[in-house]
């Protein structure tokens, strides 16, 4: 199922014929470097898929979504709407995650975006962050493109990140 489009980006719902392609993805250390988990195994790759196959649990709206190139058709990341409970508030975080073959192409920044908007314009929330480690610039950035701000550092999981907003703006 397609949730959303970009001029160069399709995202729709995992699926289990993308195993191999995110784990593969899910392996690559430098990819994962961030990550407090870091690199994640096959069957923990298998368990995420099926974990968002039908979007979230809590909320079907949301998850994480295989994100394919359309000029190629080929699978190059996987990003999404992830669901938090941050300080005793809910926060929905704009996921972005791209195959470091793709990086430094604005595919992150476009895929960012349109999660931005999808958030806003189509599931009309108020409120959207992204979670990113102090030290990934180029994670920052790509926040930064899509319209976030750096609200506040905090500590999550242990792991010290950096919480970027950004609020619907109402007319």
């Amino acid at each position: 199922m397609i949730v959303l489009e970009t001029p160069r980006l399709m995202m729709r719902r995992l699926e289990p014929n993308d195993l191999d392609s995110l784990a593969a993805l899910y392996a690559d250390p430098e990819v994962r470097r961030y990550f407090p988990e870091g690199v994640l195994t096959r069957g923990e790759t298998a368990e995420e898929i099926d974990w968002f196959r039908n979007g979230h649990p809590d909320d079907p709206r949301l998850g994480l979504w295989a994100t394919i190139e359309r000029a190629s058709g080929e699978f190059i990341g996987r990003c999404g709407l992830l669901l938090w409970e941050i300080e005793g508030r809910r926060e929905i975080e704009i996921a972005y995650l791209i195959a470091r073959t793709h990086w430094r192409t604005g595919l992150g920044a476009e895929a960012a975006h349109a999660l931005v908007t999808h958030g806003f314009e189509t599931l009309g929330l108020n409120r959207l962050i992204a979670l990113v480690h102090p030290d990934n610039i180029p994670s920052a950035k790509t926040a930064k493109r899509a319209g976030l701000y750096l609200e506040r550092p905090l500590t999550l999981d242990g792991m010290l990140c950096h919480v970027y907003a950004i609020e619907r703006q109402v007319s």
